[in-house]
């Protein structure tokens, strides 16, 4: 993988040791520099998961992509600079209304001193910062909170909002394959069911604010107050995407995402 072009595209030029100041800091420049979106899914593409593919798409193209494309390559990047790495699945429990398949990626990552859950792919509600996997403490993250704690055999990451966790994801720390990742991805990229094929969904965390669009809505969280629009059509869309994400497409581009009943 070309390291210098990953660095370039996520402003990072910090050390590049093994430590855990190093991994904090290079999570917190990919998850403000690269969005989360399902954008390819929207435009009838197939979403590939080899190295290849990743690096092409989210470094070389300046796209962003889900938590399987995200944590992939984030979890290449760390392996090639000498991080031991744990590529882990989790069912998602955030606004979770039924049991759902284990369909997101995260990472625990060993450096000296401690393991820490990393996860660059969760989107608007997601870490900026690895969370400590072992103390149960809560992690401050900029206006944002967060801990992972015990839950009979698995694990919890869960978020605060006010005085309430909520839990984000439930997880063990079974080692998981390529192939694993290959027949979630196959699920959450094609299946009707699935809420990145129904649903418009891009998301960029900063340290001030979270913006957030889902289909033509775009919020920005900023921990105390949320302030919400609603974009008139797929012209401000594609406008929003470039200004607020970053991400260009041609003029006149239309994502497939099933509009709300009025």
């Amino acid at each position: 993988m070309n390291l210098d072009a990953y660095f370039r595209r996520i402003a990072y030029t910090g050390s590049l040791m093994p430590a855990a100041e190093t991994l904090a800091a290079l999570h917190l420049a990919h998850a403000t520099h690269l969005p989360f979106e399902n954008l390819d899914i929207l435009l009838g593409r197939p979403i590939r998961l080899d190295l290849d593919s990743l690096e092409r798409k989210l470094v070389q193209e300046h796209r962003g992509g889900y938590c399987f494309e995200q944590n992939l390559l984030f979890a290449h990047v760390l392996e090639q600079l000498g991080f031991a790495v744990t590529r882990l699945i989790a069912r998602v429990r955030y606004l979770a209304t039924s049991v759902l398949p284990r369909t997101h990626m995260a990472l625990l990552i060993d450096v000296a001193g401690g393991r820490w859950i990393a996860d660059v792919g969760f989107g608007g509600e997601g870490l900026l910062l690895p969370v400590p996997f072992w103390s149960g403490e809560e992690c401050r993250q900029f206006r944002w909170s967060y801990r992972v704690v015990p839950d009979g055999d698995r694990w919890l990451m869960q978020s605060r909002r006010g005085g309430t966790w909520v839990d984000m994801y439930a997880f063990n720390l079974e080692r998981q394959e390529f192939v694993d990742y290959e027949v979630a991805n196959h699920y959450t990229s094609t299946h009707p069911s699935s809420r990145f094929v129904q649903t418009l969904a891009v998301q960029l965390p900063t340290p001030e604010a979270r913006h957030i669009l889902r289909n033509r809505e775009l919020t920005i969280d900023r921990g105390d107050s949320v302030e919400r629009r609603l974009l008139r059509d797929h012209d401000e869309i594609l406008g929003v995407l470039d200004a607020s994400f970053g991400l260009r497409f041609p003029a006149g581009t239309r994502f497939n995402f099933a509009e709300p009943h009025a």
